[in-house]
């Protein structure tokens, strides 16, 4: 009999060929969202059925832009998304959690014990704390991520202290261009760009990556219109 949090059929082989050998964390992790996760009112019920595409699978839409052994911030970590399921993708990254709510870092916590994920550390506070206290002690990460925490502009400004120069990957939707458009004159004014990244295996769409990143350090500043088909 399935349970609530079994990875539904259509994705199996998509999951299977994320995750490898580590999947049944995944699906360990996917439990601990369908149960601790909505009693402790960090994900609401009528997510359970969408566990796997909108959430988990979409947290790991930024793996594939981020360098072997790098380190990343997940700022905004909330319920793990992206960065408990990006750590289970990728066991070679060392990944801090930054999440300034209590009730979050403990299920945070919960995760990274249960899961034995080694090279993650949950840390309580706010993303502009972390980065000041990671410059001042000159230990930037080198990507920043989140997912549905703040429109960009605001994103790189939290981030300011630490994009650049890391590279700050944010999980978006349909809504992307919107948030570039608004954010133009802020990038242009700290010397930055951006591109959308589209992550997808084997014609599945994962989700759609808006990357930031100092001006003239490869990326192409992109201009379009996030396609339908691209929303999560």
């Amino acid at each position: 009999m399935s349970e609530p949090w079994d990875v539904p059929e259509e994705l199996a082989e998509i999951t299977l060929g994320i995750f490898g050998e580590r999947f049944e964390l995944a699906r360990q992790f996917a439990q601990l969202l369908a149960v601790e996760g909505i009693e402790w009112g960090l994900l609401g019920p009528r997510e359970i059925p969408r566990l796997w595409d909108r959430h988990i699978v979409n947290s790991v839409s930024v793996s594939e832009f981020i360098s072997p052994s790098a380190v990343v911030v997940d700022v905004g970590s909330g319920a793990g998304l992206p960065g408990i399921a990006l750590a289970i993708a990728r066991p070679d990254l060392r990944i801090d959690l930054v999440e300034p709510m209590e009730r979050r870092t403990i299920f945070l916590n919960v995760c990274v014990e249960r899961l034995r994920l080694e090279g993650v550390r949950v840390i309580r506070a706010r993303g502009e704390e972390y980065g000041a206290k990671a410059r001042k002690l000159e230990e930037l990460p080198d990507y920043v991520t989140c997912r549905a925490v703040s429109p960009l502009a605001s994103l790189i400004q939290m981030a300011s202290s630490m994009v650049p120069p890391a590279v700050l990957l944010a999980i978006k939707g349909g809504r992307a261009g919107d948030e570039i458009a608004r954010a133009r004159k802020l990038l242009q004014s700290r010397g930055l760009v951006e591109r959308v990244r589209v992550s997808a295996v084997d014609g599945y769409h994962l989700g759609t990556v808006v990357e930031v990143v100092r001006k003239g350090a490869g990326s192409v500043v992109w201009d379009g219109v996030v396609p339908s088909e691209w929303v999560i």
